[in-house]
């Protein structure tokens, strides 16, 4: 690996990781910002009107033969995540639900041990394991509460976010990064509109405050953020990708240590730093193998 392969491999990091970062800041702007018992609403809102005007601007349609794959990774990254993100987020404590999630990197390594049989890296899986614990370290508290139904939601998010990353790699599809996107979000948000207008109450009015914090969620949570994402995708190992996931809870814990004066014990300082040390020892480790021959055929404009 040259410098400038590693200089550039290192940017690529630093631009996805922009996105667990923002997807951190959704907690506070949702308790905060957003009207209460709203999720599948919120969750609307946020991906559908920024597919929308990603697919206005990108000016790609999918080929006859790719609506299967372009379907599945909609629903995969987009629709069932997000919904099962909302009933573990409700069922479970926040941070319960982010160590089950956790353990994405390890379900994306098994996905291409057994698919692609790809070993994983022992520095990668050593270190995986590493952020579960961080991050039990930074999150869990002895009075967590332990719900079946909750877990089982958390852990299938896991899996379908990890299925979607691994698959949105391997795939080879003809478009775009920004229409690649845009569709995903446009065809995940309306697989969510049927469970907003089911479950959740009709929103109240809306004062400036929560449409800046709806106007945030779309442009910062869901358009940008699913560009960098899918962008690293395209260049980054998935491994990689999947593991900066971890950065999304600790920016959470970040914010609301600085922005609400939660405390930060030194169990919790702890779990950050084995966190930060898991991310950065798995980006090493997935930086020394050669880039996989197939991956999916993406342009970023």
């Amino acid at each position: 690996m040259t410098a400038n392969t590693g200089i550039g491999q290192w940017r690529d990091v630093l631009l996805t990781a922009l996105t667990p970062v923002i997807w951190g800041s959704t907690y506070i702007v949702t308790t905060e910002l957003l009207p209460p018992d709203r999720p599948f609403t919120a969750a609307l809102l946020r991906v559908l009107p920024a597919g929308l005007l990603l697919v206005m601007m990108g000016g790609w349609r999918p080929r006859t033969g790719e609506w299967g794959k372009l379907l599945m990774l909609s629903a995969l990254n987009i629709g069932a995540f997000q919904a099962l993100l909302f009933v573990a987020a409700y069922r479970l404590p926040g941070g319960l639900a982010a160590v089950v999630g956790a353990c994405q990197p390890l379900l994306v390594m098994t996905l291409a041990w057994r698919l692609d049989s790809r070993r994983p890296a022992a520095m990668a899986l050593w270190a995986s394991l590493a952020g579960v614990a961080g991050m039990a370290l930074l999150l869990l508290s002895p009075g967590t509460r332990w719900d079946g139904l909750g877990m089982l939601a958390a852990f299938g998010g896991a899996v379908v976010m990890a299925c979607g990353t691994y698959l949105t790699r391997r795939w080879k599809l003809s478009a775009p990064v920004t229409a690649l996107t845009g569709w995903q979000l446009s065809l995940g948000g309306l697989m969510l509109l049927p469970l907003a207008l089911a479950i959740d109450p009709p929103l109240p009015r809306l004062g400036w405050a929560q449409f800046a914090g709806y106007g945030y969620l779309t442009l910062f949570g869901a358009l940008l953020a699913y560009l960098l994402w899918f962008r690293g995708i395209a260049r980054l190992s998935p491994v990689a990708v999947s593991s900066l996931g971890l950065l999304s809870p600790m920016t959470a814990v970040v914010l609301g240590w600085a922005l609400l004066g939660q405390a930060l014990s030194a169990q919790s300082l702890l779990g950050m730093a084995v966190v930060l040390g898991s991310v950065l020892a798995v980006q090493r480790s997935m930086m020394a193998p050669p880039a996989p021959k197939e991956g999916v055929a993406v342009r970023f404009n």
